[in-house]
């Protein structure tokens, strides 16, 4: 089994230079690593070369696109291997990382994908506590990552991280990275967007905590600062969620969802009763959310019709054209 490592950056070449130099360390090492940078991104082009690319099986993949959509996807084009682990290039992983994930695909034909914790640190300072109960999506629609803090056996789930997830290529096929989603760099949500779009097709995504990865979240270089209201990228998260998941639930579900991410939402896209809970200690950026979040989910709730409306009319299209072909 040949293993690739896809490492998408922009702008934070220290950052890369450490995940870099932890992929080196690999007990089990890469068959290739692909390391997806922007044309513009002059910083991280000269630091590549200071790196031997060959001891590393590194190669390059340059992109004029931005956002990590198209960087994603131009490097599974790219890559060559059985199974494609992806990190973050402000993520370190853990010696035994990629030897575990091998072992995962090894065991199981019917295992699709693959993720584990990330030990994620503010600062210097690790993030503390575990969650039994990672990576799911509730029945009315709301998701659970907790991918920081999961602990216990391995499990089934739903969702894997971006910072740490692996797939095998032959579940890929027809699944790429959806470039309907919105945001200029980190395009919030692309992971649980393919997660879904795999476990959809039929294979099963495991829970790890032992596939671990050390996280340091760091600087941004688009409209979502992480811990800063932006209405733009407030926009973007609702959207993003929206379309995802009304491509993923069943019909039933699809509406109870509709109605609780109005009614209800969540810290990210504000819903009714989440405007009642934050706006004393808000007042009107409570409001601002709440907007945000609803244009959000109209806009992405609009996208979904449309997209549906055409995959729709192209198999009727297809249907009526293999009909007329019978009676040929």
């Amino acid at each position: 089994m040949l293993l690739t490592v896809i490492v998408p950056t922009y702008r934070r070449p220290k950052d890369l230079a450490r995940c870099l130099s932890a992929l080196q360390q690999q007990k089990r090492r890469a068959d290739e690593v692909i390391v997806v940078v922007r044309d513009i991104d002059v910083d991280t082009w000269e630091l590549l070369k200071t790196f031997d690319l060959k001891s590393l099986q590194l190669k390059t993949c340059k992109v004029s696109v931005p956002g990590q959509v198209a960087a994603l996807n131009a490097a599974l084009d790219a890559a060559s291997c059985d199974v494609i682990a992806i990190t973050d290039d402000d993520a370190m992983p853990h010696p035994d990382w990629l030897e575990r994930v091998e072992a995962w695909f090894l065991n199981d034909s019917n295992v699709g994908g693959v993720g584990g914790r990330d030990w994620t640190y503010k600062g210097d300072k690790l993030v503390e506590g575990g969650k039994p109960i990672v990576g799911k999506v509730q029945w009315f629609g709301r998701m659970i990552g907790e991918h920081h803090l999961g602990f216990g056996e391995a499990r089934e789930v739903e969702i894997l991280k971006g910072a740490n997830m692996s797939y095998r290529t032959s579940a890929l096929e027809n699944i790429r990275f959806d470039t309907r989603l919105r945001g200029s760099g980190a395009q919030v949500h692309n992971d649980l967007a393919f997660s879904l779009a795999v476990r959809k097709a039929g294979w099963k995504l495991i829970y790890d905590p032992k596939v671990a990865v050390n996280h340091y979240p760091a600087q941004r270089f688009d409209e979502d600062k992480r811990d800063q209201f932006n209405k733009i990228a407030c926009v973007n998260t609702a959207y993003n969620e929206t379309l995802t998941l009304l491509q993923y639930l069943p019909p039933l579900r699809r509406l109870i969802y509709l109605v609780w991410s109005v009614l209800i939402g969540t810290q990210e896209a504000y819903g009714v009763v989440q405007v009642l809970r934050f706006l004393q200690s808000e007042n009107t950026l409570a409001l601002q959310k709440f907007v945000a979040s609803m244009q959000g989910r109209w806009q992405g709730w609009q996208t979904w019709l449309k997209s549906n409306l055409i995959n729709n009319t192209k198999q009727i299209s297809h249907s009526k054209t293999l009909s007329v072909g019978d009676y040929e």
